[in-house]
């Protein structure tokens, strides 16, 4: 049935939004999310065909027995309010399959009401300040496909949770969990697995009953090592194992050939896995922080690489082998010890984001130049060498779009900026900046100008038609025009200022330009003779006009 038609019956708080959808003349869909409603409105009950209700992210504080009215509803999220306590008639909605109740401060106790759903898939309970699950809710819904726990208390699960046989979906990130919840190993259709930000120890061999494993992410926890059963979960094809304490991971893990995505930034490895090099369907490969430094050269095989992450390693070089990964999109050097590119960095020809910053650049590296398609560059150095310009070929850059240069010591800022088109974002926070061309007023598209801790003290006069710039910032500046409590008053008072001043100066040029004019028309020269004093008895140009014109005709005192 078709969902696409607009209804006009419903109430005026409820217009404020998206209008109810209809078909044939009977709502199904509502959406009365952020409106900083404090009560469901009582208009809602009246559409008894209700399938899908939206009022997340208001102050609503209790769920009236009104509710038991809407028999057909089959989603409803109120997450993002004040709810306490969940009324009884919540438990009547005999056909609802998925309910989101996350960020309210619900009682535990309360939840009990939840456990009367026996139709609920999906069930999102993230950061309701839960200490332990109500087994009521693990023995009761049989049909759980998803089951939101994230940024909770929660140190273990009910064994009753085995019950969960449909669960497809666990979220259990940001919790006090020190040991692996060897319950869930027994659920053989978990898809996805978040164990993120815990404090887990170790990961079970019986991992590896979970055939059907697609995602695991076990990040931020305390894994020294792996299990070799994981190699078991044949369908991974993504693994966060980033901030752990992994000195290898286990040789067995080539067996997975389905492998898009791992992760293992923040891991003291010290070199490049060699079994990575066999996971040649790899889009994303996180090793920031583990301690590299070089590649292997077996690097280059990994074409299908997307994103690659090597910053806050020891690389004095950027690797060669980077430059065959043609596929290559998003690649982070920041905080190595890199102080030149090699040419062929050109033949990165889909690279869109470049991360260098914190290296040991001499000068700025003119390789990136190549790189058509960038448009994010990241260069700033909070530490080692600092940069003194920027090239006036920045220009070959047409694609970018964000130019983050803070901290180097850079004295002004080539010309050439005003002429790229797309860029929308320019960081030169902490620089040595003492004046802006005034070309930069050319950037139609910039958005974010950020010019803290510089020497600036005046702004070009025509900067306010940047019409999108919505960002300016120019602390710890020792501006003058516009002075410095102009500046602090925000980016339309500036603009203001920059009107007004210039308004006067277009009047002065004006008063200017007439008096010149009217001194030239009455005789005295051009305005630079005006200047010169006039020698005693010597008679102007226009006098000897006059006369010259007055040729043959009475003087002054005679008669015709």
């Amino acid at each position: 049935m078709s969902k696409d038609i607009k209804s006009v019956e419903h109430s005026p708080k409820i217009h404020q939004r998206n209008d109810p959808q209809l078909v044939n003349d009977r709502t199904f869909f509502i959406d009365a999310s952020n409106q900083s409603l404090t009560a469901i409105p009582l208009e809602i009950f009246t559409f008894t065909e209700l399938e899908e209700v939206h009022l997340e992210n208001n102050q609503i504080e209790e769920i009236p027995q009104e509710i038991q009215r809407l028999k057909n509803i089959r989603v409803l999220y109120l997450d993002k309010n004040n709810l306490r306590s969940l009324c009884p008639a919540l438990g009547l909605l005999s056909s609802l399959e998925r309910l989101d109740l996350s960020y309210n401060p619900i009682f535990s106790s309360s939840l009990l009401i939840v456990s009367f759903l026996h139709a609920l898939r999906e069930l999102r309970l993230y950061q309701t300040d839960l200490k332990e699950i109500p087994v009521v809710i693990c023995k009761n819904l049989h049909h759980l496909e998803l089951l939101g726990l994230t940024g909770n208390h929660l140190k273990c699960l009910p064994k009753e949770i085995v019950n969960q046989t449909k669960l497809r979906e666990i979220y259990l990130k940001r919790n006090q969990f020190e040991v692996f919840p060897q319950e869930l190993c027994v659920l053989y259709n978990l898809e996805i697995i978040d164990l993120d930000e815990n404090k887990i120890g170790a990961i079970p061999e019986e991992i590896g009953h979970l055939t059907g494993l697609q995602k695991f992410y076990v990040a931020s926890n305390n894994l020294p090592v792996l299990p070799a059963s994981l190699c078991h979960c044949s369908q991974l094809s993504v693994l966060d194992l980033s901030h752990n304490l992994l000195h290898s991971i286990p040789k067995s893990l080539t067996e997975l050939r389905k492998m898009t995505e791992i992760g293992l930034s923040g891991n003291p490895l010290e070199k490049v896995p060699y079994l990575i090099c066999r996971w040649t369907s790899l889009h994303l490969l996180y090793l920031g922080n583990t301690g590299l430094h070089r590649l292997r050269g077996c690097v280059r095989s990994l074409v299908n690489l997307r994103c690659l992450d090597l910053s806050q390693n020891h690389l004095d070089h950027c690797p060669l082998q980077i430059c065959a990964l043609k596929n290559l999109e998003i690649l982070g050097l920041d905080d190595n010890k890199i102080g030149q590119l090699p040419s062929e960095l050109g033949s990165l020809s889909k690279l869109k984001i470049l991360g260098l910053t914190g290296n040991e650049f001499l000068s700025f590296p003119e390789e990136v130049l190549s790189l058509a398609s960038l448009e994010k560059l990241y260069i700033g150095q909070d530490q080692g060498f600092k940069l003194t310009y920027v090239p006036e070929h920045i220009r070959k850059l047409q694609s970018l779009k964000e130019l983050y240069i803070e901290n180097n010591h850079l004295e002004y800022l080539p010309v050439s900026l005003g002429s790229m088109p797309n860029l929308e974002v320019l960081d030169c926070r902490h620089n040595l900046l003492k004046q802006l061309p005034d070309a930069i007023c050319q950037a139609q598209a910039l958005k974010e100008l950020l010019l803290e801790d510089n020497l600036l003290t005046h702004l070009p006069e025509n900067l306010d038609s940047l019409v999108n710039l919505k960002v300016l910032t120019l602390m710890d500046n020792p501006m003058e025009e516009p002075p410095k409590e102009v500046c602090a008053e925000g980016n339309e008072v500036i603009w203001k200022y920059l009107q007004e001043n210039r308004n006067r100066n277009i009047m002065v040029t004006k008063i200017q330009a007439w008096w010149r004019g009217t001194m030239v028309r009455k005789g005295f020269g051009k305005f630079g003779e005006l200047l010169k004093p006039r020698k005693k008895g010597k008679t102007s140009p226009k006098d000897k006009k006059g006369k010259k014109d007055v040729k043959g005709k009475p003087g002054k005192g005679k008669k015709k």
